[in-house]
This record gives structure tokens, sequence and C-alpha cells, in this order.
């Protein structure tokens, strides 16, 4: 069974609509799929119509934001309500927050004489087919960037602006790993941490971070995302059970011209883990 449960659509900062993610996904032979953008459950209905009317096996799914010591996590909820007062209110609060930063964005970019950097990241956003009612992200400020004539690709807009600790680096206040796992647990959901090597965390900082996301409730760690090094996967799978973590996997598909993640083409889950996708939510 091939397994993909991390993605991003036009909802949050992915390029493909759910549908058009969705029989990508179909085309991939994924038999199992979770859409998770973040902050973000507006495209669920629209993935979930069309992975059934495809015949894949579809569960909810987001990936929240947390903060963790001056760190910013990302947290996978999964098979929640998507209904659910707990969930529909973080988010709502979380979304409230985005388009406070993305005007801060703009302002700072203006102050470096680059104006209209708000209008041009809604207008790339929207002509990507992305949702109105979703603020800009940074790929949307960095995209607009490129087609200005500021900068000449990307990966210049973050290295200059918009990457970590540069002026377009605005942090949010996001709530804490416990709240967060609160959240996802009262609408039902299972939450697991997503790509655990990401943060920059020691060793010894990293199982301390586990331990309080078990203690909060957390069930499971992402142990495979993407093309993952094996050492890496490795020990995250070791960590996996030594902790009674449920494993997951997914590939952190954001656009189809970024070849290092491709839809259900993922290194391999250990032998050991206990699939995240034994748990009861995802029986339903």
């Amino acid at each position: 069974m091939i397994v993909d449960l991390h993605m991003h659509s036009t909802a949050s900062d992915g390029s493909l609509s759910p549908e058009a993610l969705m029989q990508r996904v179909h085309a991939a032979g994924v038999d199992l799929v979770a859409l998770t953008d973040h902050d973000c459950i507006d495209g669920q209905a629209e993935a979930a119509a069309t992975a059934r009317a495809l015949g894949v096996r579809w569960v909810s799914g987001v990936e929240m934001s947390a903060q963790w010591f001056g760190h910013t996590l990302h947290i996978l909820g999964y098979g929640f309500d998507l209904d659910a007062p707990a969930m529909v209110g973080a988010l709502a609060a979380v979304r409230e927050g985005r388009w406070s930063r993305a005007h801060q964005i703009s302002e700072r970019l203006a102050g470096k004489r680059m104006p209209g950097a708000f209008d041009g990241a809604v207008a790339v956003q929207q002509a990507a087919g992305g949702d109105a009612s979703q603020p800009p992200g940074r790929p949307h400020f960095a995209e607009w960037m490129v087609q200005a004539g500021h900068v000449r690709d990307h990966g210049e807009a973050f290295r200059k602006w918009l990457g970590a600790g540069k002026l377009g680096d605005i942090r949010q206040h996001w709530p804490t790993v416990a709240e967060v796992v609160s959240q996802i647990l009262a609408a039902g959901g299972v939450a697991v941490i997503a790509h655990p090597w990401h943060y920059g965390l020691t060793r010894s900082k990293l199982r301390a971070l586990l331990r309080e996301f078990a203690t909060a409730g957390g069930r499971g760690i992402e142990v495979v995302n993407g093309k993952q090094p094996v050492d890496q996967v490795a020990y995250l799978g070791k960590l996996s059970v030594e902790f009674g973590f449920l494993a997951s996997c997914g590939s952190d598909f954001h656009s189809p011209d970024s070849p290092w993640t491709r839809l259900g083409s993922m290194t391999a889950l250990p032998a050991d883990c206990d699939p995240v996708w034994e748990d009861r939510v995802f029986c339903g």
C-alpha cells in the first residue's frame, strides 16, 4: 500500500487545487492520502470528494503551527471532525494572525523600495487558483518579487528578504505544543509531529520535545518526509519505537516543479515502526 499523508494545495501554499492534487495522487498510485494544508482545512471537502470518486482512501488532515522554546514547529492532525468547534475556532484565530503578518511583510518590503507587495502577492495567489479567503504566504511574495524584477528567482527572494532572520521573516504568535495537541484531540483526531529533523534541534532537545509531546497526548512522529536520507529515517524510527509513537510518512508535496518531493515517492518506513494508519481515526 502506498501512503502519502503530507501535502499542500492552493488552500495554503501549494500550486495545485485540491481537486487537481487528488487527481495527481491517483495517477501516482497512492492508496491512502491526507491533504495537510498549513493551518487551513478549506480544501478538505473538495479533496475528499475527488479522492473518493477516484477510489483513493482519504482521511482529514491539517498541518498546524506551534511554538516551543523559540522554535516554530508543525504538528499534523489526522482523522478529525472538520466541523469541530475546537478546530474551526483555532484555525480562525491563526488565519487572522496570518493576514496581519502578510500586511507587515508588504510594509517592510515597501520600505526597501518594493511597493505594492501585498496586492502583488494576492494577485499571484489568485492566478494560481488560490483561495481568496486565505492570506498570501511568503512563496506568493517571492513569486511577485520575481515577476516585478526585484530578484532573479525564489531562492534569491528567500536568501535576501524572506528567509529565516531576514526582513520578511515576521514571527507570528503561535499556540503551544500542548494547545495544538489539545485542539486536535478535541476534534477527535490524532496528533503527529511533522518532519522532526527540520527544526535544527540537538538530539537531547528533540528527546525533550518528544517527551512533552507525549505528555500532551501526541501519538506519533513523521518518520519519513519525502526523500529523507536513510540515516535520518533510521534514527527517527528508533525514536518512534522508544517513545511508543506511531510512525507517519508523507512527501510534503507543494508543486510539480519541485522534483525532490514527488507524491507517493518516499524513503521506506522502517519495518519495526507501527504505522499511524493503524490508529482508530483511519478506520472510519
